[in-house]
């Protein structure tokens, strides 16, 4: 395999030679796979190359290599003396030994490194409300990375021996940070606070209700109005895609999704190929708390879908829908890849939209079924609301009709 890259024989022969020689083959086979361009390859494969000598030069061993060696190599790239080119010291060559460490661990040469969060002196306690969370609380994992910094500061806080937690202390603890961040992050802390506090108790680890102790911030749900875009303006942003391309075609099935069924981007990132129906022309999501539903797949939906599959998606065994197009190719790593591609999408249609991201879309298509004539319950059933006080929160934005609703105060004249 590395014939395809390198064809000088002086070359081969530098890179056969070295810790890291018997992974090359495999590292340059994966490159291909993962549609990595011939130079990129090139230069990266030089660096694991490089990197495996250096491991021989300081006597580590390609087995022990870590992110505490990685750092090391690179100190070592910027007074490195090696007869080599200014490729292996380049910037290029520390992601490329990076990769190369990710591809020896997926092969089970070098030990899979524990998470960092998973190697603090907690590890029990944390990874048993992950398993909680997962199996009774049904959340994803993004929910998890978010909480996870705040279970961690209250373990490295207030120790790992629940029964000793105090009202005192936890209050103290969130007073603490409350001082330190904005509204958006206090509030993330305290959720996560008393969600943690609720496994403690669900264990028998801690008093019960000792998650009532913690003072909720104050809150005024779904007081403001949802932030929409105007039909045409919708319109506008999928006509932006250019269809010729396949990061066109990809980025208007994508819009198209959630323009027309109300989607999250963590529905699009989450996607499979076998979750669509062809034949019942239906397409299926597991949302929130693991509750799968189905929605019918418009037309217009459907081809643009068939469209990318057919010429725009990379042939590659991972069975998600919708592809990164560059390199490594896999997976849309989360809804916020997605809301990224759709606020690329509203800028390059020079559209003046209140927010950037997937959700202005969803409530988008949610406040046009209204307009519509759509009944809030049939909103809610494709939205996938659990309670139906988050649907009316739309029937705001009907302004003509909450005039004719609207009385006028007993001491002031009306208009």
């Amino acid at each position: 395999m590395l014939t395809i890259y390198f064809t000088d024989s002086r070359t081969l022969e530098r890179l056969s030679s070295g810790s890291a020689s018997s992974h090359l083959d495999g590292f340059a086979e994966f490159l291909r796979a993962q549609g990595y361009s011939w130079a990129t390859a090139r230069r990266y494969l030089r660096a694991a190359a490089h990197l495996g000598q250096w491991v021989d030069t300081v006597n580590i061993g390609i087995v022990n290599l870590n992110e505490e060696a990685l750092s090391a190599f690179a100190r070592h790239l910027t007074t490195c003396s090696c007869n080599r080119s200014s490729l292996d010291k380049s910037s290029d060559a520390i992601v490329g030994a990076r990769h190369f460490l990710n591809h020896l661990r997926s092969l089970g040469v070098v030990p899979l490194q524990n998470d960092e969060c998973l190697q603090c002196t907690h590890k029990p306690l944390f990874e048993g409300f992950h398993r909680w969370m997962r199996q009774h609380r049904g959340v994803t994992e993004r929910t998890l990375e978010i909480y996870g910094p705040t279970v961690i500061d209250v373990l490295d806080t207030l120790g790992d021996d629940p029964g000793q937690y105090q009202v005192e202390n936890l209050r103290r603890f969130v007073f603490d940070r409350l001082r330190q961040s904005g509204t958006g992050k206090a509030k993330t802390t305290v959720r996560a606070l008393r969600m943690f506090l609720r496994y403690l108790i669900a264990e028998g680890l801690c008093p019960s209700g000792l998650h009532e102790s913690i003072p909720r911030l104050a809150d005024w749900r779904l007081s403001s109005l949802p932030r929409y875009l105007p039909s045409a303006d919708v319109e506008q942003i999928i006509d932006a895609c250019d269809s010729s391309t396949p990061i066109g075609r990809r980025d208007r099935a994508i819009i198209l999704l959630l323009a027309r069924l109300g989607l999250r981007g963590g529905d699009i990132a989450g996607l499979k190929l076998n979750d669509i129906d062809w034949l019942e022309a239906s397409i299926r999501f597991s949302g929130k708390g693991h509750r799968e539903v189905r929605l019918p797949l418009p037309q217009q939906v459907g081809d643009a879908v068939l469209e990318y599959l057919k010429d725009g998606r990379p042939a590659v065994s991972d069975d998600h829908v919708f592809i990164r197009a560059k390199a490594p190719l896999r997976r849309l790593d989360s809804g916020s890849t997605v809301s990224r591609i759709v606020a690329r999408a509203i800028r390059r249609a020079g559209v003046d939209a209140p927010s950037y991201g997937a959700h202005v879309l969803r409530h988008s298509a949610a406040t046009a079924m209204l307009r519509q004539g759509v009944s809030l319950n049939g909103i809610a059933a494709v939205l996938r609301h659990r309670s139906i006080e988050t649907t009316v929160h739309y029937a705001k934005v009907d302004l003509v009709l909450l005039k004719e609703v609207a009385q006028p105060w007993p001491e002031v004249d009306p208009c």
